[in-house]
């Protein structure tokens, strides 16, 4: 049977399995998460290519509508100048050039929008060209991120089953009523269950014991529990 130190250690051995358990269970719990990040990126890379090239499109039609007015302004233009030769009157022949006039000026209006417009699909078009290489590179990364981090969940799952073939092997030499102790104070506090006691301060609560129960404790024959987080405590040399 062995001695009550020899118990102790065994639980801080256990303890130590339980918390890199923890930790990589908590990793694990976190891919799903970070994996739905690498994809919500891409979506919204993606959107913002379907909305620039919604702008294109947007700018074309709008080029198209100028153009279609400035081709039906030069035929009224051309219409109205084929008039004023027929014209009998001053006031006729007055209107028809105020009428031409008004139609140039809704013509170099409309040609002023359409080289607005070209311009502006231009510099779309060359957003849209810097979007799909970055997007390339991005689509590339985010692929070996995913990769990486599968990687990363296959070497979790081997160590955790690795940690709990230890865990299930180092418990079996505890005595059951200690082990019990532990699982019950372990469930009660919601994280550390056994605690090193230095300088008469327990490191689970940093509290100070009672001056006779560090006394006890370093003689290490029996159970002791911190009086104010109720864990598990153990003498550790300074």
């Amino acid at each position: 049977m062995t001695n009550m130190k020899e118990q102790i250690d065994i639980l801080v051995k256990l303890q130590k399995i339980e918390i890199e358990s923890g930790d990589i269970q908590s990793k694990l719990s976190s891919v799903s998460e970070k994996l739905d990040s690498f994809d919500a990126g891409l979506k919204e890379f993606e959107q913002s290519m379907v909305d620039k090239k919604s702008l294109l499109n947007d700018l074309s039609k709008k080029y198209r509508s100028y153009d279609s007015v400035v081709q039906t302004n030069l035929a009224m233009v051309k219409k109205s100048q084929e008039k004023l030769g027929a014209v009998k009157t001053n006031r006729e022949y007055q209107a028809l050039l105020k009428e031409i006039e008004e139609l140039k000026t809704k013509n170099s209006q409309a040609e002023d929008e359409m080289l607005l417009c070209l311009d502006l699909m231009d510099e779309t078009e060359k957003d849209i060209c810097v979007k799909k290489e970055e997007y390339s590179k991005l689509k590339e990364r985010v692929s070996s991120d995913k990769e990486t981090i599968m990687q990363e969940v296959e070497h979790g799952k081997e160590r955790l089953a690795k940690l709990k073939a230890e865990w299930d092997s180092i418990s079996s030499r505890v005595r059951p009523e200690l082990l019990g102790k532990y699982m019950m104070v372990s469930q009660r506090v919601k994280g550390a269950a056994i605690a090193p006691v230095k300088k008469s301060v327990c490191n689970g609560c940093n509290m100070n014991l009672p001056p006779q129960m560090y006394n006890e404790l370093q003689r290490c024959d029996s159970l002791k529990f911190c009086p104010n987080c109720q864990r598990i405590i153990y003498w550790e040399q300074s």
